[in-house]
């Protein structure tokens, strides 16, 4: 019997037919490079965010006081530099928003520990007030952060000798 030719398409010209050899563009995205970059960029801002944290410039006294334990929430922390200003965290802030401020913040946390630092050259009596405000305002869990190394009242130097 005969072999015979099969006519798939329909009609003779090159109207409403697609060519089978070309290749189309494609429509969707490559995943695979992106996702690439997505993870290095993820690298490089893990590696960067602890460099990027900025604290007020402040010489703190010098005390031998051991360091605290690291706690699961940073606590808020309160810093007054040598010239009277406040700064919460890092943003700058008024004596007269001060524990409003705290306030608002401290709803939205679980811990209640405020950190307060103080330059050396700052009044006691500024640093009580301050103190004594943030206790009115309800903060009854209130550290005072210091440098090691400091002088001890017993006679012997710091390292215990």
């Amino acid at each position: 019997m005969g072999a015979g030719v099969v006519d798939r398409g329909g009609g003779g010209g090159r109207k409403g037919r697609r060519s089978h050899g070309k290749s189309r563009p494609m429509a969707e995205i490559n995943v695979t490079p992106f996702v690439d970059v997505m993870l290095v960029l993820l690298i490089i801002f893990m590696v960067a965010a602890p460099l990027l944290t900025v604290g007020v410039p402040i010489e703190l006294p010098k005390t031998a006081a051991q360091p605290l334990p690291t706690e699961e929430e940073e606590p808020l922390a309160l810093a007054i530099s040598a010239d009277g200003v406040l700064m919460l965290q890092n943003t700058e802030i008024d004596r007269a928003t001060l524990v409003p401020k705290m306030r608002a913040i401290a709803a939205e946390r679980q811990d209640d520990k405020v950190f307060l630092r103080a330059d050396g050259a700052v009044p006691y009596s500024t640093v009580m007030e301050i103190m004594g405000a943030l206790n009115a305002g309800g903060f009854r869990n209130i550290g005072l952060v210091t440098d090691a190394g400091g002088p001890r009242l017993d006679g012997s130097d710091v390292s215990g000798n």
